[in-house]
């Protein structure tokens, strides 16, 4: 049997001797409580460092909890990258952070800094591109641990006035699967970055991928909103009788929904050859204004021959498709939408952003469609509207058209034979001078009156009529670019004289002199004289700043090619009216060709 009175024997005999400690003699005895107090202290100590480490976990886990609240607390895409790399920072106590956003065409879009004060930024230039370290995480997206950024071979330095930065963690941050940006973290307070920083901050990106995704989300159903809101005030305002021109407001809307730098409205020429910006509106949409340009190797001809929309990430890397924007701002990404009508594609709805910004995707291609199908909706009703109140006034304006034919004009005709038959007898050769100045001043009155019948039935009935009818709705279209109406005036057989085939080139060219006017000659007034007899003759004077030093003549050019077709000239020279005290000249052009 086991001895009792020596409880303590066997435990002392069974305890492991230090290597270093030197072995008892024969007559040192240990003391009955020297191994378990031993022992005890070594429990203890390891049940204080495992409680250490449990609370250090815990404080640990609470903070990547605290940072995946911080995270998600907000819907807003700015908000929530500049929330992911604060607590990013937080979670490892870094001094320094960072979120850099891949861009599509490579290296980074956006650099969100966390540590760095404004005044610093601007010190150091020019944010981060991708190279380098930083380059190293994009090519190869796997997190990055250094103990000192300067022994990397990777590293290429930092610029001037850049604050030093030795300990370096890099984790990337997936958004479906696919590399959004990466976290940069440097500068560790309390030492280097630990294999627990590491996957503390990697279990935080994937919570930030997936904050992106939903603010994402959340982005894109508010521009879905903000598009269709936008349609409603276009239909809205369609509808209504007074208020903005509604190629103004879809240009207008479409801007500011689409976050874009520049849009126009693109409609063809009479003739069909060319395309002409009708509105504009943004960064240079003064200078696009009325602008024509052919209808070859172009985005909009492209989407007005096939009616499909076109998205371009960057205008300017393919040339050989002309964009029209390009001359009033360096645009990169562009959307070209088609507008849709019941007799085909009526014009072309172009978007543009700068150069260097975010791109367009598939979705602001899909809302932008929505947007422009419901606008060319719009001006269809808008259309029909107009119809029926031009169909409710060509009554009451036939019927005056029909009076001041059938009745002014017969007697201020009868009055001027008379006045002519008093000049045959006149006393004096005075007197018969100033009666003929009469008869005359009655000739130009009645030529007036009958351009008036013209604008009174042709305003009403678009493309109605004869050269007389197309060259009102002109004038008309272009008086709210020019900012007053023009005087027109009309001698000979215009309307029975002048071929279809010479009357779309005349047409073509009033149009483009009297927006070049509009354009270019800072003017007050302008008019325009159609004359057919042997030639058929368009003279376009107004009181302008005259042709300047300017070398840009397309289209000059263009007008002067369209009279050598025809076997005709084209003259351009300063106006026939005295000099003004303000240096005016003003500008005569002159566009004549043959009649058979």
């Amino acid at each position: 049997m086991p001895d009792r009175g020596a409880p303590d024997a066997q435990p002392i005999a069974l305890m492991p001797m230090a290597d270093d400690e030197p072995p008892r003699g024969r007559h040192e005895v240990a003391g009955p409580s020297d191994g378990p107090k031993l022992r005890l202290d070594e429990l203890l100590a390891q049940l204080v460092a495992r409680a250490e480490e449990v609370i250090a976990a815990q404080d640990r886990l609470g903070g990547l909890l605290n940072a995946n609240r911080m995270i998600i607390g907000d819907l807003a895409l700015p908000v929530v990258l500049r929330r992911i790399v604060e607590a990013a920072c937080q979670l490892v106590n870094a001094r320094y952070g960072a979120l850099g956003v891949l861009s599509p065409a490579g290296g980074l879009a956006e650099f969100i800094n966390v540590g760095i004060d404004e005044d610093l930024a601007r010190a150091i230039g020019h944010l981060p591109e991708g190279k380098g370290l930083l380059g190293a995480l994009i090519d190869d997206p796997q997190p990055i641990r250094l103990r000192t950024i300067a022994d990397d071979p990777r590293s290429v330095g930092f610029p001037p006035n850049h604050p030093p930065m030795s300990s370096f963690l890099g984790v990337p941050i997936r958004v479906r699967n696919e590399i959004f940006g990466n976290i940069y973290l440097t500068e560790r307070i309390d030492g280097e970055f630990t294999l627990e920083d590491e996957e503390l901050v990697t279990a935080l990106a994937a919570t930030a991928g997936v904050a992106i995704e939903n603010a994402r989300l959340y982005g894109e159903a508010r521009r879905r909103q903000d598009w269709l809101e936008a349609s409603a005030q276009i239909t809205r305002q369609l509808l209504s009788v007074i208020g903005e021109d509604p190629l103004h407001l879809i240009a207008r809307r479409a801007r500011e929904v689409a976050d874009a730098d520049l849009v126009s409205v693109v409609l063809t020429t009479p003739d069909g050859e060319r395309l002409m910006v009708e509105v504009a509106s943004g960064t240079g949409a003064d200078s696009l204004v009325g602008m024509t340009y052919d209808r070859e190797n172009t985005l909009a001809a492209i989407a007005f021959d096939t009616g499909q929309p076109i998205l371009v990430a960057d205008v300017q890397a393919d040339p050989e498709r002309y964009v029209h924007l390009i001359a009033a701002a360096p645009v990169g990404p562009v959307i070209v939408l088609p507008l849709l009508a019941s007799q085909g594609v009526r014009g072309a709805l172009v978007v543009g952003r700068l150069r260097g910004r975010a791109r367009f995707d598939e979705a602001d291609l899909d809302m932008a469609t929505s947007f422009a199908n419901h606008a060319a909706l719009a001006l269809e009703l808008a259309d029909a509207r107009d119809t029926r109140q031009r169909m409710v006034l060509l009554e009451d304006r036939e019927r005056i058209a029909r009076d001041l034919h059938d009745h002014v004009i017969q007697r201020l005709f009868a009055t001027g034979l008379t006045i002519q038959s008093l000049a045959a007898g006149a006393p004096s050769e005075q007197d018969a001078g100033r009666l003929s100045a009469a008869v005359g001043d009655i000739d130009e009155t009645i030529r007036q009156i009958r351009t008036s019948i013209f604008q009174l039935r042709g305003s009403l009935v678009p493309n109605s009529g004869g050269v007389r009818a197309r060259i009102l709705e002109i004038a008309e279209d272009l008086k709210n670019m020019l900012g007053f109406d023009p005087v027109l005036h009309f001698d000979g057989p215009v309307d029975s004289t002048v071929p279809d085939n010479v009357i779309s080139e005349l047409l073509a060219v009033a149009r483009e002199s009297l927006t070049n006017v509009a354009r270019h000659a800072d003017a007050s007034n302008v008019t325009v004289t159609v004359t057919a007899g042997a030639d058929l003759t368009l003279e376009v004077v107004d009181n302008g700043v005259g042709l300047g030093e300017s070398t840009r003549r397309s289209g000059l050019a263009n007008m002067k090619l369209r009279a050598e077709r025809l076997h005709g000239t084209m003259s351009v020279t300063d106006a026939t009216q005295p000099e003004s005290d303000t240096g005016r000249r003003g500008t005569k052009l002159q566009w004549k060709v043959p009649l058979p």
